[in-house]
């Protein structure tokens, strides 16, 4: 299968290894995100997307390390392809796809504490019209209140929700709708600091601890699978989704259409969707196939 393009023809290609993907220049210019108004239209348009009870979602990825679009392999930064140095440019390739919904992940950010990669992350915001969920380096109120000014639609908590549970608390109080807890988990365990460090919580305790909290989803990866390509951990997914009512997004792993397919059949009925992300970017997953497999779902259930 080619590599993932959008609707333009690149003026160049180029790799910068074996295992890189191809990179593209494409011929478009960044459109200023809409005045103050329209941007509160849109934001209550993207929160109406986010829903509980929406369809299933499937999330390109653009995880972003010294300002570039990488995918690393199990969390691990030393392991780091680069896909793409215009992230806007990513994004905007994504949204000319038929993606709605966009993951932003600031690794950087997730091992500073703090954001790293805001310039970048702006810069996508301002390119694109997509729902944007973001996460890294997100552990006090001030930055979460900042980013949601800025555009973002729904902020992940991931470290801090470790840490400082009652963060997350107050944070999904004063912004509803607007909180997602990012659950990391390697062989059951929470993991925490960009995934550097292995707590002894459970990811079960860590979901239902926030249950009556009114985080608005919980994004479940698996580290180990993460970047590897070797398919969705749905059975811990679905296992986890099941004893509780905050909805489970799925992570880490997806490799083919196979994964979607799995995660439209009826058994995971409670997940809320999945993120994709080098399967994208090498072909092994077609955007257009993926989304029209979504679409049908839609129409089947719509259909009664």
């Amino acid at each position: 299968m080619e590599r993932f393009q959008a609707k333009w023809k690149p003026v160049r290609r180029r790799k910068r290894d074996q295992r890189d993907a191809e990179r593209f220049q494409a011929k478009w210019k960044p459109v200023r995100r809409r005045k103050r108004d329209q941007e509160n239209n849109q934001s209550e348009f993207s929160l109406a997307l986010f829903a509980p009870g929406a369809d299933v979602i499937l999330f390109p990825a653009i995880d972003l390390k010294d300002g570039l679009c990488v995918r690393l392999q199990q969390g691990d930064m030393t392991r780091a392809t680069v896909f793409s140095r215009d992230p806007p440019q990513q994004a905007h390739m994504f949204e000319e796809a038929g993606f709605e919904y966009l993951h932003i992940v600031d690794l950087d950010g997730a091992f500073a504490g703090r954001p790293v990669n805001a310039s970048a992350i702006e810069r996508i915001l301002e390119a694109v019209s997509l729902a944007v969920q973001l996460g890294g380096g997100i552990r006090d109120l001030a930055t979460i209140e900042s980013w949601l000014e800025k555009g973002v639609t729904r902020v992940i908590i991931g470290t801090a929700a470790v840490r400082n549970p009652q963060l997350v608390k107050d944070a999904a109080k004063a912004f509803p709708g607007r909180v997602a807890v990012g659950l990391d988990a390697r062989n059951g365990k929470v993991a925490v600091e960009g995934w550097a460090e292995t707590s002894e919580l459970p990811a079960l305790d860590l979901a239902h601890r926030f249950e009556d909290a009114g985080v608005a989803a919980i994004i479940h990866t698996d580290v180990a699978r993460d970047g590897m390509l070797t398919g969705l951990d749905l059975d811990a997914s679905i296992a986890l989704a099941e004893p509780i009512s905050t909805p489970v997004i799925a992570s880490g792993g997806l490799a083919s259409i196979a994964d979607v397919e799995r995660l439209l059949e009826p058994r995971a009925q409670k997940l809320a969707g999945a993120i994709a992300g080098r399967a994208i970017y090498d072909g092994r997953l077609d955007p257009a196939e993926a989304l029209r497999l979504v679409r049908q779902a839609r129409m089947r259930v719509a259909a009664g």
